[in-house]
């Protein structure tokens, strides 16, 4: 029996424009996080390797090169890194992936997929095992309690308010940008790269596998994670230093 690999792969080659004016001189993965001020691609490559994911390509485009000269080959961080620039043929995550894929850069048994602007201490050995031992084609992280940003009215037939919920908790299971993918799914790629001009992972890759009737499995989870892609969302960082310096502590001294 051959012996199990697994490489992951870090989506950071995006424009950042929700996080404008920062991304006009950083690249959205390297703004710095929490009282160490470290990048957030920091805290995802130490996560990775606290979770003994040492093979990590970095899918970089815009301001690639922040990127590289802050991490090299990775060996300052105990990982082996390798860049794949974005095509510009192959547009959104899924072409981001599928550029990665077809120039071999994807040849394990199972991909662990990042969302670059997440930051998480989440279980990935957990998740990875589970999603082994389910045999599943691909494992969502998700997460219940998301507190939705706007407010919400609840309306009788003829419009009016009934009761209104300022930014309530919901009890769906939602998304965190971290997937783990098995070799067999790969095969769609080039299927949602053709139908789609901009193809995406989360809108049209994960639902075409559900449609083939593939086994897409859920990994919840109640670890710590945060959505720092927009402007306003890393500004409320400030009010969370104290819980992220709790909370990564032993990541970012792995």
């Amino acid at each position: 029996m051959s012996k199990y690999s697994i490489k992951a792969a870090v989506l950071c080659g995006g424009l950042g424009k929700r996080l404008r004016p920062l991304t006009y001189y950083f690249q959205k993965t390297m703004i710095p996080i929490g009282k160490r001020q470290k990048p957030l691609l920091e805290y995802i490559i130490r996560l990775l390797k606290l979770h003994n994911i040492r093979d990590i390509i970095l899918l970089v485009g815009y301001k690639a090169e922040q990127i590289i000269n802050y991490f090299e080959d990775g060996s300052r961080f105990g990982v082996k890194i390798t860049y794949v620039r974005d095509d510009p043929k192959y547009k959104g995550t899924a072409g981001a992936l599928y550029n990665a894929f077809i120039k071999g850069y994807l040849n394990a048994d199972d991909i662990l997929v990042y969302y670059g602007d997440i930051l998480s201490n989440i279980n990935l050995t957990e998740m990875i095992n589970e999603h082994r031992k389910k045999g599943a084609i691909l494992t969502l992280a998700l997460s219940k309690g998301y507190r939705i940003r706007v407010g919400v009215a609840h309306l009788d037939e003829n419009g009016r308010v009934l009761r209104f919920e300022e930014k309530p908790k919901i009890d769906l299971p939602v998304s965190i940008g971290v997937l783990v993918i098995n070799k067999r799914a790969f095969k769609y790629l080039s299927e949602i790269v053709r139908s789609h001009k901009t193809p995406d992972i989360m809108s049209h890759f994960v639902p075409l596998l559900i449609d083939h009737n593939e086994y897409v499995n859920a990994y919840i989870t109640n670890a710590f994670w945060y959505d720092v892609g927009s402007i306003e969302r890393y500004e409320k960082l400030d009010e969370l230093l104290d819980i992220i310096e709790k909370e990564f502590e032993v990541i970012l001294n792995s």
